[in-house]
């Protein structure tokens, strides 16, 4: 639906389809990652790289996200534009999250901010 997803190594990446990330689609980006997260064997790496907007509601549905995949699996993100990285620095989740540019980095494992294994 909103999400795509793909699998390389031992990490399930998941990459919302959309601009917005906002109230309207936060609750169905969420349902649709969780049963994916629920099977997912591996670490997860939510690539945001599409979305340029993201409101309170989508913040609430990453931290969802990060809680469900537990603090047994690394929960990572990447790809934030910078409306979206702004959202992070001013609530201060960039110190919760484990955050890398690019999908490359955060599959070598090298995070580039955040907080080195946080899962939750």
């Amino acid at each position: 639906m909103y999400l795509d997803q793909e699998h390389q190594v031992d990490t399930l990446i998941l990459s919302p389809r959309l601009a917005r990330l906002d109230a309207s689609v936060a609750v169905d980006v969420r349902n649709a990652a969780l049963p994916l997260i629920d099977t997912a064997t591996g670490d997860i790496l939510l690539d945001l790289s599409q979305v340029v907007f993201m409101d309170s509601s989508g913040l609430g549905a990453i931290v969802g996200m990060m809680k469900r995949a537990g603090r047994e699996r690394r929960f990572q993100l990447c790809g934030l534009t910078p409306g979206v990285e702004k959202v992070f620095r001013l609530t201060r989740m960039d110190r919760v999250f484990e955050i890398s540019s690019t999908r490359a980095e955060a599959l070598s494992g090298e995070a580039a901010a955040g907080a080195p294994g946080a899962g939750g």
